[in-house]
């Protein structure tokens, strides 16, 4: 999750890799950079993005925000997860995220929260995440 290995008794399903996370925070990025969704530009139409990496697909998001005219300044991410329990991993995703998109870790903002029993999320049947980034113009651009 968030790039980390976060040991659990289940694992992600997805067309890619599935890191719920590593997709909002790609989400995010091209959405505030108004630039096609996730799903538009890596399709589960397309062979190639089987089991890609979403690291990956952050990195090659990134740098269609950078092309735009964009910088990223902050993003601020919430997991809702029943389980696994996130605050021992908090810092490594903040971390992972950071390193991926070259950013200092304190301006990636990391919350985890549960569904507390109620719902899909506190049913354990599935994780959310969700993330807003705040971009800028790029003067270098």
């Amino acid at each position: 999750m968030g790039g980390v290995d976060v040991p659990h008794d289940r694992q992600f399903v997805g067309h890619s890799d599935g890191d719920v996370l590593l997709h909002a925070v790609t989400d995010a990025l091209l959405g505030a950079a108004a630039l096609p969704d996730v799903g538009r530009l890596f399709p589960n139409t397309d062979p190639a993005n089987r089991n890609r990496d979403s690291a990956e697909m952050l990195v090659l998001a990134a740098h269609k925000v950078s092309e735009a005219g964009y910088q990223i300044v902050n993003l601020d991410c919430v997991i809702q997860a029943e389980q696994p329990k996130l605050a021992d991993y908090d810092d490594a995703i903040r971390h992972r995220i950071a390193g991926i998109l070259h950013l200092n870790p304190n301006d990636v903002g990391l919350k985890a929260k549960t569904g507390e029993g109620v719902g899909p999320v506190g049913s354990g049947e599935v994780i959310e995440a969700r993330c807003v980034a705040l971009v800028e113009s790029n003067p270098k651009t």
